[in-house]
């Protein structure tokens, strides 16, 4: 079965331009279409409680604004010749790259990753594992050469 329907979780780093640019150039060749996500996540998920409520009309700007660089990204795909939509949910990251793939059953999670390692990575977590770990379909997980991170 040739993957028609890709899902593109971006956090807007470089990393998830790198996967964005390899997801374009797979769905060139195999005319698939692109959805991109992008999870913000809730403050409370951060670290428990934290007693800070964000004003009703902060959230509202925020949510504008990811919409806007969303929809840049949204621009190159089209201009690239390719079909795509976005998609801006809140939640807990893997949780929802995983809950989104599986509702718009997408036939390959395509995203990159920081690469961390060490305390770092215990300390963090990885979003990209968790994704491989409990996605429905496969995730092909892009990361930049070493020489490229470290520039």
């Amino acid at each position: 079965m040739t993957p028609q329907n890709f899902l593109v979780p971006l956090d807007f780093s470089d990393y998830s331009t790198q996967a964005l640019d390899y997801a374009m150039e797979l769905a060139h060749k195999l005319q698939a279409r692109l959805t991109l996500l992008h999870v913000m996540q809730d403050l409370s998920m951060g670290g428990g409680d934290l007693g800070v409520t964000l004003p009703y009309s902060y959230m509202q700007e925020l949510d504008a604004e990811l919409n806007r660089r969303l929809e840049s990204y949204l621009e190159r795909v089209t201009a690239a010749g390719l079909n795509g939509d976005m998609v801006l949910v809140h939640g807990n990251p893997y949780q929802e790259i995983v809950e989104t793939a599986k509702a718009r059953r997408v036939d390959l999670i395509i995203m990159g990753t920081h690469g961390r390692t060490g305390l770092r990575h215990v300390l963090l977590g990885s979003v990209a594992e968790k994704v491989v770990q409990l996605a429905s379909c496969p995730v092909l997980v892009t990361r930049q050469p070493a020489d490229a991170a470290t520039a």
